[in-house]
């Protein structure tokens, strides 16, 4: 059975430019193991991450999912199983 997280609807490329998009950078500027807390991603903005992956069809995730590790390769991972 493929992992409940993973959706079809999300790429490591759309992961990445969503992040980016709420981080107003470059997504090719943010290193995969770089901490996305303290590149300014609050608790808010992750909520608004996973509305929007929610919304591409990511019913699993949830926020402890994303705040424990808040580096966007293991993001990737955990969404799409895709390296980042």
């Amino acid at each position: 059975m493929a992992d409940p997280t993973q959706q079809a609807g999300l790429t490591a490329a759309s992961v990445r430019a969503d992040v980016a998009d709420l981080l107003g950078r470059e997504a090719d500027d943010i290193a995969a193991e770089e901490n996305l807390l303290d590149a300014g991603l609050d608790s808010i903005r992750i909520m608004s991450l996973i509305e929007r992956w929610r919304a591409a069809g990511a019913d699993a995730v949830e926020f402890p999912d994303l705040a424990e590790r808040p580096e966007l390769g293991h993001w990737i991972a955990l969404l799409t199983q895709e390296n980042a």
